[in-house]
């Protein structure tokens, strides 16, 4: 096997480097890589000099190798937020809206492979490709979007941990304090790093385990009606009701850092760009292990929702509960048994906030790395990172420790801050993986091209439902609302830059649509 590996690491050192597929930046040789090559993983095909055209056949060593990064793309399925989405939506909306989250989970899982497809095609990450897609301007707007999204999603993914550890402490340690605990996790990353990627990503494993397992065990304790679970996924309900929350259960499965995140991970294998049927395999086996994880999540997701639906649909209590007195509400409704239930919560609440926190400053380095191009130390990218996020967190805490009601309408803007930031990691990933000059025989064809985009803007409509709606009932006041109306015209006036630079709509600002008429005159001449 060693030597194998070495004639494998001695073939790699002979290939040619791989193309660049765009044009390339005066600083573009100093450009830090997502993984060294001594961190990536190699995969070992036993063909080095074979037919280039036909893909190796399945290989469930293979499959093995390059299971990982799927797993930690799922676990922006399943942070603090998405637990809280589906709490309010199974308390809301019963088992009706089941089908939703399966569906939304499908349309994360074509998003989350379009980002891998970028990453194992070019060789570099969205950030990175982004960075030499657009100009000056619009790249520090995007990196500053990604930034703020990534930010917002940091805070309720440590504000949630800190709610598990002041559930598993009875009480003893305040909120501020579970944000301290938490943003130790950094360290634990970059500990963790040292060790190699698999090393990093069994304890990812791990942690979902312990979601699945903390999640199904209360599942099994309430026993939730099966009858009314199958209706829920099979027989799509929809009322005006429940429109938020469906909403809601859509928003929370695209989650902007994470597609940039992706398509980042998947080069931690060691794949030669050039040799198409290489590429092939790995995208291959990646659906699979990405198809094999969000099945996972979908499942954990569909344990809180029904376990909460069976406590809590048509109550008193359904529209006030959130995260933080979640735990409460289910030890008063269901009692101990052998594990009191709210410690079952706690546990897998903490294992879902630690998980995401460790994955948000994973994606942040990517980000800030790839936009800015900056060469810095891991550890010095990863503390920056981590400090953008926990120094809001910290004031947070502390600001709203004293009111349950608080924490929830600062999730309700958080939610929204994410839902702003979705066409800026969508648009310019839809624009990059349609482009044969980047994509080269991996751009993406013109029925998965339509899908796509029929996708993202099913996302982007269904969000801004959610912006509407949010800001007609809480926008009070001319100043603020004078405010609001010139972010929204500067916010969807790039929205239509982003649209128009894809040339996938014609538009008066692509260069299709002003070559357009040159063609129609030169036919008709």
């Amino acid at each position: 096997m060693e030597n194998d590996v070495k004639k494998v690491e001695e073939a790699d050192r002979l290939l040619p480097p791989p193309p660049q597929s765009l044009p390339s930046n005066s600083d573009e040789d100093e450009t830090e890589a997502a993984f060294e090559s001594s961190e990536k993983i190699v995969i070992f095909d036993g063909d080095l000099t074979g037919d280039d055209d036909a893909t190796p056949p399945f290989s469930w060593r293979k499959l093995w190798l390059f299971t990982g990064p799927g797993f930690l793309m799922s676990i922006a399925f399943l942070d603090p937020g998405n637990l809280e989405g589906d709490l309010q939506a199974g308390a809301i909306a019963g088992y009706s809206l089941l089908w939703l989250l399966m569906w939304a989970t499908a349309m994360g899982l074509l998003i989350q492979m379009l980002s891998a497809r970028v990453g194992v095609a070019t060789g570099r990450h969205l950030a990175e490709l982004c960075r030499d897609e657009y100009p000056t301007w619009a790249r520090y707007v995007l990196w500053s979007m990604a930034e703020l999204a990534l930010i917002g999603a940091d805070i309720q993914e440590v504000i949630g941990s800190a709610i598990a550890i002041q559930i598993l402490s009875r009480g003893f340690l305040p909120l501020w304090a579970g944000v301290v605990i938490t943003a130790s996790d950094c360290f634990l990353f970059l500990f963790l790093e040292n060790y190699g990627v698999r090393k990093l990503e069994a304890v990812f494993a791990v942690l979902i385990a312990t979601m699945g397992l903390s999640f199904a065990w209360m599942f099994g304790e309430t026993k939730p009606s099966g009858k009314e679970l199958m209706i829920g996924i099979l027989l799509p309900r929809l009322s005006s009701k429940t429109i938020r929350q469906a909403v809601g259960v859509v928003g929370c499965v695209i989650m902007p850092h994470n597609v940039f995140l992706h398509s980042a991970l998947v080069q931690s294998r060691k794949i030669d760009p050039k040799r198409k049927s290489r590429v092939q395999e790995a995208l291959n086996y990646y659906l699979i292990e990405s198809s094999v994880a969000l099945f996972i999540s979908f499942m954990i997701n569909l344990f809180v929702t029904t376990v909460f639906a069976k406590g809590f649909y048509g109550t008193e209590k359904a529209n006030n509960i959130g995260l933080v007195n979640a735990g409460q509400y289910l030890q008063e409704k269901f009692g101990g048994g052998l594990l009191p239930i709210l410690y079952i919560w706690g546990i897998g609440l903490l294992a879902a906030g630690q998980s995401s926190t460790i994955t948000g400053t994973y994606a942040g380095q990517f980000i800030m790395g790839g936009f800015l191009n900056l060469r810095l130390k891991k550890w010095m990218r990863a503390v920056i990172t981590r400090s953008c996020a926990i120094v809001p967190t910290m004031i947070v805490a502390i600001v709203f420790n004293t009111s349950e009601a608080s924490l929830d309408v600062l999730n309700e803007w958080l939610n929204v801050l994410q839902s702003v930031q979705i066409p800026f990691a969508l648009l310019p990933l839809l624009t990059l993986v349609s482009k044969e000059e980047i994509m080269g025989d991996f751009k993406i064809g013109p029925v998965l091209q339509r899908i796509a985009w029929t996708v993202a803007a099913l996302v982007m409509i269904i969000n801004g439902y959610l912006l509407l709606d949010f800001f007609v009932s809480e926008v009070d006041g001319f100043l603020f609302g004078v405010t609001v109306c010139v972010w929204t015209t500067a916010y969807v006036a790039f929205i239509v830059y982003l649209i128009s630079h894809s040339n996938f709509i014609p538009s008066p600002w692509s260069s299709s649509s002003i070559e357009l008429p040159k063609r129609v005159t030169v036919t008709n001449s």
